[in-house]
């Protein structure tokens, strides 16, 4: 594996009237981010975050996904990119407040 973490955040922007999307323009925020974090914090071992498209969780948006775990996050705003740095990149540890619980959505 190339990558011991791969984080993937929506931009995905729908049309007027479409249900709701994450955003190209909060999603790419994120991005940045994520990617600004990672880099001032040396990590030592292969981590990547990138853009993505629809990840299919718009009504939770914005919304990541970080593998090889494949936990989905919610509700993401930047000022939750260094606790989920920090407790999930680093230590293993999903931000609990912020996984996606699927089973709800039935």
């Amino acid at each position: 594996m190339k990558y011991k973490k791969h984080i993937f955040i929506c931009t995905n922007q729908r049309g007027e009237g479409q249900k709701k999307s994450c955003g190209q323009e909060c999603g790419m925020n994120l991005v940045r981010e994520f990617k600004k974090q990672l880099k001032e914090r040396s990590i030592d071992f292969p981590v990547r975050a990138q853009q993505s498209g629809c990840l299919d969780a718009c009504e939770h948006g914005p919304a990541l996904v970080v593998y090889p775990e494949g936990v989905f996050y919610g509700g993401v705003q930047e000022s939750d990119i260094s606790q989920i740095i920090d407790e999930h990149i680093l230590n293993d540890r999903p931000v609990e407040r912020l996984v996606i619980d699927f089973s709800k959505d039935k």
